[in-house]
């Protein structure tokens, strides 16, 4: 029987990457989160948030990141910080990287061509930079600034969450889709099988086998 990679009940799952995994990372994965939820996906797609180093693990989210997330009512439950893990390559669907440095670290971590291509700038979801290079697609960290640089943040990720969920509904239904074709195609075996044909066989090579046979003889 044919298996599928994806189960019908499997998540699409996102992960964010920034640095410490304290301020950008999981303000994208809460702004993420939410949006979902509101469109009725949360059991569809998961999101979660890491660190490419382990400076902030086991730390909470800024109280800055934290502040702007509740002034815009966005729900985040108790966050610890957490260091990047390489399984994680595997396990996820899509990797959003908040900045260029970040990017370029996972890129370079994959490791094969299939997890290569699961990394992704964050803002090449924005409209307004989608095309543009990936250097220019950067979140700079606002660990070092103040209320403003968090609330600048906000605005560069909250430009993103669109695009980004296109981009996993069009996946989920790629999956879907997939999943459908083996079913058909597993059912159509099993038919096969009960009838006593050979699954794999068509026609035109039964014809053949009969006309080499004639040969033959």
């Amino acid at each position: 029987m044919l298996a599928c990679m994806y189960s019908a009940s499997s998540p699409y799952r996102i992960i964010t990457v920034c640095t410490g995994n304290i301020c950008r990372s999981p303000m994208a994965q809460f702004m993420l989160t939410q949006a979902f939820k509101a469109a009725g996906l949360e059991n569809e797609v998961v999101v979660d948030s890491a660190g490419t180093t382990a400076y902030e693990a086991g730390r909470p989210i800024d109280p800055r990141a934290a502040r702007i997330l509740s002034a815009n009512k966005i729900a985040f439950k108790q966050h610890v910080a957490r260091e990047w893990r390489r399984d994680w390559f595997q396990d996820r669907d899509l990797i959003l990287a908040l900045d260029v440095d970040h990017y370029g670290w996972l890129r370079e971590a994959a490791p094969d061509d299939e997890s290569r291509e699961k990394v992704r700038m964050l803002r090449s979801f924005d409209p307004a930079v989608a095309e543009k290079d990936v250097l220019d697609q950067g979140i700079e960290d606002p660990w070092y600034g103040g209320h403003t640089d968090f609330d600048n943040s906000w605005q560069l990720i909250r430009a993103s969450v669109p695009g980004i969920m296109e981009h996993a509904k069009a996946e989920l239904e790629a999956r879907r889709n997939r999943n459908e074709r083996d079913r058909a195609q597993e059912s159509a075996q099993d038919s096969a099988r009960d009838s006593g044909e050979n699954p794999y066989d068509n026609g035109d090579d039964r014809m053949d086998q009969a006309q080499q046979v004639r040969s033959i003889s």
